[in-house]
């Protein structure tokens, strides 16, 4: 009787210790990775920032604070394992600013893929990047396409952006973008104590447009041309009210991703039986 009662306790101890593990992946202990792991099944979470110029009333880490916080909050609705703070994105056009942190380009898709091969290897076999860049837009399409040129044990998911939701208050400048009434809204909810909203007006947010190119020709000097203090809008009308409707609805847009990776099972499947034809295109029927 005593050992089937230490046995339930033991269960019902383990099954409490299951529930309260940890999202942070640098917070796990490693016989708690193992746990985590099997209970997020296999889906683990890479927060995508960036270190750039945010204004001048924003904190240089933005959007790794902003993305990693909705990310955060995401996986302790639906259980993933995060992985730590993560900025190695494309911002070169920010270069000319104070604090801007610009990899090489090869370094970037280098330390990218070896991040994910080491997340694989560690039994992270569905990873969902979530971007929280907008200069990371091309990028990371480019590099989950990428996972198709040589054969991986695992899936690379992309979460660039969720719907336009009802209901999200207005905003009371027109033109809100890079740093502006939004984005400096957001950070009100992950950080306050690093948002100086008295500084917004100091810097202009205006578009110059200092280049006069048809529509469909591209070159990389054009946000430079547009927005030289790397600031886009007017971040004198932001407030917590705009800021926690988006944080809430990107938590929830995440949540929804993070359901969708873990009941898809076709995307592994596809991608292994492509592997395998692309060994031998002629035999590829026509």
């Amino acid at each position: 009787m005593k050992t089937r009662i230490l046995a339930l306790t033991l269960f019902i101890s383990a099954a409490v210790h299951a529930q309260n593990l940890p999202v942070k992946w640098e917070e796990l202990t490693a016989g708690d990775f193992v746990h985590a792991v099997e209970k997020s099944q296999g889906t683990c979470l890479l927060p995508f920032g960036i270190i750039e110029k945010h204004g001048p009333q924003g904190p240089l880490g933005t959007d790794l604070i902003n993305v990693r916080y909705a990310t955060l909050h995401a996986a302790e609705q639906e259980y993933a394992v995060v992985f730590p703070e993560y900025y190695f994105g494309q911002i070169f056009e920010a270069r000319h600013q104070p604090g801007t942190i610009a990899y090489p380009m090869t370094l970037e898709l280098q330390l990218l893929q070896a991040t994910t091969d080491e997340m694989a290897r560690n039994g992270c076999k569905k990873i969902l990047i979530v971007n929280g860049h907008g200069g990371n837009s091309s990028l990371l399409p480019y590099f989950a396409q990428s996972q198709l040129a040589t054969p991986h044990d695992y899936v690379v998911y992309v979460y660039l952006h969720g719907e336009q939701h009802t209901g999200r208050p207005e905003t009371k400048s027109k033109f809100d973008m890079h740093a502006g009434e939004s984005e400096t809204s957001h950070t009100m909810i992950s950080r306050p104590d690093l948002v100086h909203p008295e500084r917004s007006s100091t810097e202009s947010g205006a578009d110059l447009q200092r280049l006069d190119l048809p529509a469909g020709v591209y070159t990389g000097i054009w946000w430079y041309a547009r927005f030289p203090n790397h600031y886009a809008g007017d971040a004198a009308g932001a407030n917590r009210t705009l800021g926690e409707f988006d944080v809430n609805a990107q938590i929830g847009d995440i949540v929804t991703a993070i359901k969708a990776v873990k009941a898809d099972q076709k995307s592994r499947e596809l991608q292994e039986e492509f592997y395998k034809a692309a060994e031998h295109p002629l035999d590829t029927k026509q």
